[in-house]
């Protein structure tokens, strides 16, 4: 961490200290109202609610040069009633990966199915930060695979690229396409090395594939590169789909994958499938 982002985080840390009220934590009212010279909370009142040393804390909050563990950080959010954008942001300064989001609640993943129904007839799908799959349009269902048809806990991109064989046989060129999806997990477990998640996934794959066994010892880390990958469908027979990765501003966890026809035929085989 730099010392920009030591003062920065330090001057994060005292503006939000100053908007939390005791009240809005729980906290007793002071016993002589008006004698609190401090706007919000004080500095021994977020050491106490986030469970670390009031020097520590001090530390922080003057820019020194400490260490800050997730757990810590996580904490301090907590404590200063921080939102999703907040404690990312927290996480950040901090030099820390993103906060891995909480299971999307019913209204926000009916939102999302409207987003990936409205893509029809290319195959969408959102993926949360662990490669889970969260919504799918009919279009991702019949054409590439049905997730409905995973067990829950193997609801995973990954799972699903290494051990499903409906879907290795269907592609084309699965190898690099195999390896591509790796490339991208690899880099993300490396940035949440505590995520018992995904420390569990990557367990049952080392067992159960081969390929990902062999690929994953060679530590293989590479962002998102444009591609387009030939599918093999019973129905609409030899499709390209060109593939868009996208972020959602709102919650940046979230990856929205589009597998875009790559020409008028290819859309029009892929309607006509799906009348």
């Amino acid at each position: 961490m730099t010392e920009n982002h030591r003062a920065e985080l330090a001057a994060f840390l005292r503006a939000r200290r100053s908007r939390v009220q005791p009240a809005d934590v729980g906290l007793p009212p002071d016993m002589e109202p008006g004698r609190r010279r401090t706007p919000g909370l004080r500095r021994e009142e977020v050491a106490e609610l986030a469970g670390v040393s009031l020097t520590w804390y001090t530390w922080l909050e003057q820019g020194r040069k400490i260490a800050a563990s997730p757990q810590v950080v996580d904490a301090l959010a907590r404590a200063l009633r921080l939102d999703t954008g907040q404690h990312r942001h927290l996480r950040r300064l901090a030099g820390l990966a993103d906060p891995v989001a909480a299971p999307q609640p019913g209204e926000e993943r009916a939102r999302l199915q409207r987003l990936v129904d409205s893509m029809m007839p290319s195959p969408a799908g959102i993926h949360d930060g662990r490669f889970d799959f969260v919504v799918w349009n009919d279009a991702y269902a019949r054409i590439r695979i049905d997730p409905a048809e995973l067990a829950p806990e193997r609801r995973n991109m990954v799972w699903m690229m290494f051990t499903d064989e409906v879907n290795r046989k269907a592609m084309r060129r699965w190898e690099p396409a195999a390896r591509a999806v790796l490339s991208q997990f690899r880099a993300v477990v490396g940035r949440r090395p505590d995520d018992e998640r995904l420390a569990a996934l990557v367990a049952v794959l080392n067992e159960v594939s081969v390929e990902f066994r062999t690929w994953w010892s060679e530590y293989p880390v590479q962002e998102f590169r444009a591609a387009t990958i030939g599918i093999d469908h019973p129905t609409a027979g030899a499709l390209d789909l060109e593939l868009f990765q996208l972020r959602l501003v709102e919650n940046p966890d979230l990856l929205l994958v589009v597998q875009l026809p790559s020409t008028e035929d290819d859309r029009r085989r892929i309607t006509a499938a799906l009348a």
